[in-house]
This record gives C-alpha cells, sequence and structure tokens, in this order.
C-alpha cells in the first residue's frame, strides 16, 4: 500500500497505436480554466450522481485521470462517435480503442478497470443466490457482460440441486455471427461441478435476440445430450443490444 501514491508514475503496457514519448522538460501545469471545469464536473457528479451527468462527461471523468494536463471532451466525443454510447465505448475491444487517436495504454487501462468493477460488482449480485430470486439481477449481468460485444460468446451458468448459482464459465467465443459450442463440454463440466442445472446464454452483437434455426437446433442437442445424465437446462437467454430473449417464455423449450 505504501507505493499506491506513485501509481500514475510506474511504466504502462504499450498497446498497438501507442507512442513511446522520451522528453526532458517537466509537464506543462494544467490551465486555470482546465482546472475549473474539472472541479465543477467533479463537484455536480458528487452532487447528482450518475443521471446529473451525460455521456460525454462521464467519459471525461473517467479521462481525467489518464490525461491530467489536456482537454479530454474532444476525445470523450471520439469515442462516443467510434462507439455508440458510454456502455459501448467502456466494453470496447482494446484493439479498437488504441485506433483512436490520442487513446494510449492510460486510457485504456482506465476504461478497462471501469468494465472490470461494473462485471465484477454485477455478478456478486446473483453469485451463490437463488436463480429464482434473482433473476432480474442476472438479466442485468448478462447485459453488462455481453451486449456490447462486438463478437458472439457463448456463456454456461451452472445451478446446484437449491438452484443456486454456483459457478459461471466462458464456453467459447467466435465471429460476429457464430460461436462453436461443444453440447458433450457443457453436460461434462456440470458433472465436474456437480451441478444438477445450468442456463445457456450468449449474445447476437446483431443486437436482435430472435434466434437463428442453428440456435435452435444447438439449444435441443444440449438439451438432449443434459436429460440423458439427469440434468436440467431451464433456460436459453439470447442477450440483445437492449433486451434479451428466453427460450423457455418463448416457447423453444
Amino acid at each position: 500500500m505504501g507505493n499506491i501514491g506513485h501509481f500514475s508514475e510506474m511504466p504502462l503496457p504499450l498497446f498497438e497505436g501507442d507512442e513511446a514519448v522520451v522528453t526532458t522538460t517537466p509537464p506543462a501545469a494544467v490551465p486555470s480554466y482546465l482546472k475549473d471545469h474539472r472541479k465543477r464536473l467533479r463537484q455536480r457528479f458528487f452532487d447528482g450522481g450518475a443521471k446529473a451527468v451525460p455521456d460525454y462527461e462521464m467519459l471525461e471523468l473517467i479521462l481525467f485521470r489518464a490525461i491530467p494536463r489536456r482537454d479530454v471532451k474532444p476525445l470523450a466525443f471520439e469515442l462516443l462517435d467510434a462507439f455508440g454510447d458510454f456502455n459501448r465505448v467502456i466494453s470496447a475491444p482494446i484493439k479498437r480503442l488504441a485506433e483512436i487517436p490520442g487513446v494510449g495504454s492510460a486510457v485504456i487501462q482506465e476504461l478497462k478497470i471501469v468494465e472490470a468493477a461494473a462485471q465484477r460488482m454485477a455478478r456478486s449480485a446473483i453469485m451463490q443466490k437463488p436463480i429464482v430470486s434473482s433473476w432480474d439481477q442476472l438479466i442485468d449481468y448478462c447485459h453488462t457482460s455481453m451486449a456490447h460485444r462486438e463478437t458472439e460468446q457463448f456463456r454456461v451458468l451452472y445451478l446446484d440441486c437449491k438452484n443456486i448459482l454456483i459457478a459461471d464459465e466462458e464456453q467459447a467465443n467466435g465471429t460476429v455471427n457464430h460461436v462453436p459450442v461443444y453440447p458433450r463440454e457443457i453436460v461434462k463440466r456440470a458433472l465436474e461441478l456437480n451441478a444438477s442445472a445450468f442456463i445457456l446464454v450468449h449474445n447476437h452483437p446483431s443486437g436482435d435476440p430472435t434466434p437463428s434455426d442453428a440456435d435452435i437446433t444447438m439449444t435441443h442437442q444440449i438439451q438432449n445430450a443434459a436429460q440423458v445424465l439427469g440434468l436440467t437446462l431451464h433456460d436459453h437467454l439470447i442477450i440483445g443490444k437492449s433486451c434479451e430473449l428466453s427460450f423457455r417464455s418463448e416457447g423453444y423449450l
């Protein structure tokens, strides 16, 4: 803990797009107008919370830490123009972020810290809790983790005999419209965890959660494999940009 005050001076890993700059002169002082702007924005956020600031100012608050001596408002707008909204900026792939002029390793690190914190908080709301009583939190977690991904991801949520979530595992990653899924591996892992049931979750980067024929066929294959071993497939959730689809609710299971 003794070195935490010097964290900003530690060398950061370079990502694609970063430039190493060597200087022998001390950094320029922060202009007074910029200090005043940052002070007012921080106070407004402190007084009113997230609802008191729009997306670009929320990004500014994060960028202040990574870029302490420059106006970051133009970069905040550029990030929003590139990715669409605050959530998509935070969850954007590192390589895509590094393509934006002005985004270096320090900026990427701050954005990814925020993303990790959001996912960890959402995950803590559902782990080791009965799914029936925390279904809304489960949906929130799935959206936080997957809704803004640019490629498909397939996850399996494993439950014990009391329907308490005991494991959340990433099964596979894929392309913008396909992810490889292996029913045998899913049920094998359930047995290893001593799970009694599970929920399938994957995202549609297009934003439309409507299942494809391949989604439906794959789900039935997993359901059949589970039934042979006495396991229960509770549901398959497809996460879109702003909504989700439940196979159980829509009659596919």
